[in-house]
């Protein structure tokens, strides 16, 4: 077993000021994979000078410098990629082939997306021509408190470092301590690309403790937070007291809108899109709306697809799923299927307990439900877990109302070879994101929702801009500008 106790600090690694082991669980096996330490209000504080102390310098480093930083990360994870797909794996369930092809390449697609946008952002810029000594300038707005969630552990932690150490701001990460290992080594890259001490910080806790103290730390500018609504609720209460700019990536509950000209590939697609990650993305299409004329045959595939995915430990190859992040998320996964049966949804595949043959591990069996209304618990609470609910619609104003009827508003779908209706229902769903017919969004695109999903927006100049403020300047000697 691996013991990671230390936090990295000032540009070295430092032991907790207080031990708080907690343990890391494989929950392929329900056993302890490593032990790491809860850091305490001392640790959040050292970590926080160590950034203010960096801030003053890192904040008018040369862009290329900046640059030259995040390439340098890039070449570590070339070096050691084999070594971060199985940390994801290890302590948060991803197969292991998705661990290497999706999970860990997160990190290098959004690094080069990231050095792309940085290359093209005006940093001080001219107000307009009816003001020639006025100046518009983007600066750092200073330390920013990173909460990263266990689901896709690189993802969120490439959307928010990168762009944070691009922009001239000092961080400090707490990774969830579900899944700490990859964020550790991730630590490791970023020393070894040679940060400058005090830039990059990472103390490990829980929301409770370094969350907390993060959000109430008058020293930190920002948060940036990635989880429930619910925590991001209780985030914003508290660093409303500092008056700091919080941005949050929270949960959803897409809707997957499927018209009979699209076929039964996309019925198909879409289901596996849902069990994808054993269903713990807050993108996931968990609402299938279904038109009428092809509801029957969809019911159909979408439970054939289910029955034909299959669950093995995370160390397994294939084209599998995991089990769950821990006993708790089990718990809540089956409560919820439970629910679902007793307001009258129709599980057509799946359905609560262990797959058969397995008696260890957070797994869950791939679950559809049917005849489900958009007022049922399984239609309205966020699962985070393979469950798929099936409902009917007549035609597309109603598929858009029911679609629309959440309190989220993270990523919809829509399956249609109508272009046309494509257009109407992008512009008409509430959502920050839609997805047509398969196809994903490119490179620099921003990744964030609205309403309870929350308003970041992450990824390219977007995920920048966020850790950026807007200075106006007035008589600039444009002749002294070199």
């Amino acid at each position: 077993m691996m013991i990671k106790r230390d936090f990295y600090i000032d540009g070295a690694w430092v032991p907790p000021q207080t031990p708080r082991d907690c343990a890391v669980i494989d929950p392929s096996t329900e056993e302890a994979c490593a032990t790491i330490s809860l850091g305490g209000q001392a640790d959040t504080d050292t970590a926080v000078a160590a950034a203010q102390r960096a801030f003053a310098s890192w904040s008018i480093s040369p862009l290329a410098e900046r640059r030259r930083l995040v390439e340098g990360i890039l070449a570590q994870y070339e070096a050691r990629k084999e070594e971060m797909a199985q940390a994801i794996s290890l302590e948060m369930g991803a197969p292991i082939d998705m661990a290497r092809s999706s999970q860990a390449e997160c990190l290098p697609e959004h690094l080069t997306a990231f050095l792309e946008a940085f290359d093209k952002i005006d940093w001080i810029r001219p107000l307009g021509p009816h003001a020639p000594d006025d100046r518009i300038a983007l600066e750092p707005i200073g330390v920013v408190g990173l909460i990263t969630p266990w689901n896709w552990p690189m993802n969120q932690v490439t959307l928010k470092v990168i762009p944070a150490l691009l922009a001239g701001c000092t961080v400090v990460l707490k990774p969830s301590e579900e899944a700490p290992l990859s964020s550790m080594l991730f630590a490791e890259f970023v020393h070894d690309a040679g940060c400058p001490p005090g830039v990059f910080n990472l103390v490990n806790g829980d929301g409770a403790g370094v969350g907390t103290q993060l959000s109430a730390h008058p020293d930190v500018a920002m948060i940036s937070f990635t989880g429930s609504t619910r925590a991001g609720r209780a985030i914003s209460r508290t660093a409303a007291e500092t008056l700091k700019r919080v941005t949050l990536e929270l949960g959803g509950k897409g809707a997957n809108l499927v018209f009979a000209d699209a076929g039964l590939e996309a019925v198909e697609r879409g289901a596996r899109s849902c069990f994808n990650n054993t269903g713990q993305s807050c993108n996931a299409p968990t609402r299938m709306l279904v038109e009428r004329s092809l509801y029957d045959e969809a019911i159909e595939v979408a439970a054939r697809t289910a029955e034909a995915t299959g669950t093995a430990p995370a160390s397994a190859p294939g084209a599998h799923i995991g089990p769950l992040v821990n006993k708790a998320q089990w718990d809540k996964v089956q409560a919820l299927i439970e629910t679902g049966i007793a307001e009258g949804a129709r599980l057509v595949a799946g359905g609560p307990g262990l797959p058969e043959g397995v008696n260890r591990g957070f797994f869950v069996r791939p679950t559809v439900f049917a005849d489900v209304t958009n007022e049922m618990t399984i239609a309205r609470e966020e699962i985070f877990g393979p469950v798929l609910s099936i409902i009917p619609f007549e035609t597309e104003g109603e598929a858009v109302a029911i679609a629309n009827d959440t309190p989220y508003g993270l990523t919809n779908y829509v399956q249609s070879s109508d272009g046309a209706r494509r257009n109407r229902l992008a512009r008409q769903l509430r959502s920050g994101m839609v997805e047509m017919n398969g196809q994903s969004r490119g490179a620099g695109s921003p990744f964030g929702g609205m309403k309870a999903s929350g308003g970041a927006r992450e990824g390219g100049t977007w995920g920048i801009e966020e850790f950026l403020q807007v200075k106006a300047i007035s008589g600039w000697d444009s002749a002294a500008e070199g």
